[in-house]
């Protein structure tokens, strides 16, 4: 008996424990819980009848009742001078808005043309000449400088050249250039797009940097194929800061008339420099009639007028020279382009680094290759400015042929060395 009681006495246990634990289990539930819990039964809507489906609000709007994420930020204490300083209008009235005396930059224009006839006398001929933007809004005013004596039909290569400065105009310093530009048989022009100094309010507040001013400076072609003398086949671009920006948006498009071009310490990437130059720099951009808004307001303007990001579209030869010591278009910024195209378009762009080039003017080495005296006009050389000069000559040269008279039947080549004497 003893053992079986020892044998029974785990079960008796584990019965025990049970009931002990459901006792627990029900007081813990409460009497309710304790019951079977039945589960819901679904009903089927009678036959015909919709069933309606919980609405969701669309997107953008909140739930009746619900309040509106707030920004933490915005109850935050404010600088009012650093709010100040930091504020930009995106209104086109404030485009000019403490701008200069717009007459006097009418009245030095005027005074800078009265120097051109005696300066072109026996040398060039200087016209001014106006054409109308292929916008279909605006006559453009430009200089048109060409060779005295001229070939015969299409016997010259021409050149457009394009000025820089946010809001600026050609300058009388560029005239050296112009110079040799003519005794190498090229026929210039240079175009004032909309925006341009020494044309009045309107025209200033007219500035579309990106937009319409490279539709007013690639018309000037259409000019230049009016002069029976221009060969149309040979016809290329060269700027200069914010020309050589749009120069590179000119030949960055699937097509346009130029066989060759030259960006000279070009402006490259806006969505970059407007961050990097800041408020003071920006605002001449967010006030445009057709912009209205910094980068990130208007992503897609920003980019569509950034060169950088269009350079896979090249299909012309492309001359690029930056230096490391500019102090308006910085090398952080340039230095996008320069390894842009050497990575992508190497069969197509040459480019130069001056590495810290000797300064002229306040923005250093800005004017690395623009070396000349205001006065005098006479050129300030430096070695860089030389070297500029001799690879941009070449370039243009290799790609246009200025010092061929297509008017005339090409000669065939010699076959041999003349002979003189009886032999």
């Amino acid at each position: 008996m003893t053992v079986v009681r020892q044998r029974y006495v785990p079960i008796l246990l584990a019965v025990v424990m049970f009931f002990v634990c459901a006792a627990v289990a029900g007081t813990a539930l409460g009497p309710q819980q304790t019951q079977q819990i039945q589960k819901p039964q679904t009903q089927n809507p009678p036959a015909g009848t919709q069933t309606q489906k919980p609405q969701t609000p669309p997107a953008g709007q909140r739930q009746a009742g619900t309040q509106p994420r707030q920004n933490p930020r915005a109850t935050a204490p404010m600088d009012q001078d650093r709010a100040r300083a930091l504020y930009v209008s995106n209104d086109p009235d404030d485009q000019a808005y403490g701008y200069r005396n717009f007459q006097a930059d009418i009245d030095n224009r005027v005074k800078t043309e009265a120097r051109y006839p005696d300066l072109c006398k026996g040398v060039i001929d200087f016209q001014k000449v106006t054409y109308r933007s292929s916008v279909g809004d605006l006559d453009i005013p430009a200089y048109v400088f060409a060779p005295i004596e001229k070939r015969g039909p299409k016997g010259h290569a021409a050149m457009v050249w394009v000025h820089g400065g946010v809001h600026g105009n050609w300058g009388i310093t560029m005239f050296p250039f112009v110079k040799e530009a003519v005794q190498r048989g090229y026929v210039i022009i240079t175009p004032n797009y909309r925006g341009s100094t020494g044309y009045g309010e309107a025209w200033h507040k007219a500035i579309d940097y990106g937009g319409y001013e490279v539709e007013d400076v690639i018309s000037a072609v259409d000019y230049l194929k009016t002069l029976p003398y221009v060969d149309p086949d040979r016809i290329g671009i060269m700027g200069w800061s914010h020309g050589g920006y749009i120069t590179l948006l000119s030949v960055f498009r699937e097509k346009h008339p130029f066989k060759a071009g030259a960006a000279i310490v070009p402006v490259t990437n806006l969505v970059f420099r407007l961050s990097y130059k800041g408020p003071g720099y920006q605002w001449d951009f967010s006030t445009q009639k057709r912009v209205q808004g910094l980068p990130f307001e208007k992503r897609d303007i920003y980019i569509e007028r950034s060169p950088l990001y269009h350079v896979d579209k090249l299909q012309v030869p492309l001359l690029v020279h930056v230096a490391t010591n500019d102090e308006d278009v910085n090398y952080v910024e340039d230095q996008q382009i320069v390894d842009a195209l050497r990575s992508r378009k190497p069969d197509l762009a040459e480019t130069k680094t001056y590495i810290d080039p000797a300064p002229w003017g306040g923005s250093v080495g800005h004017s690395f290759s623009r070396r000349v005296e205001q006065d005098t006009l006479e050129r300030n050389e430096s070695p860089a400015q030389r070297d500029s000069w001799n690879r941009t000559w070449t370039f243009f040269e290799w790609n246009l042929r200025p010092y061929e008279d297509r008017s005339k039947p090409i000669p065939p080549p010699s076959t041999g060395p003349r002979r003189t004497g009886g032999q």
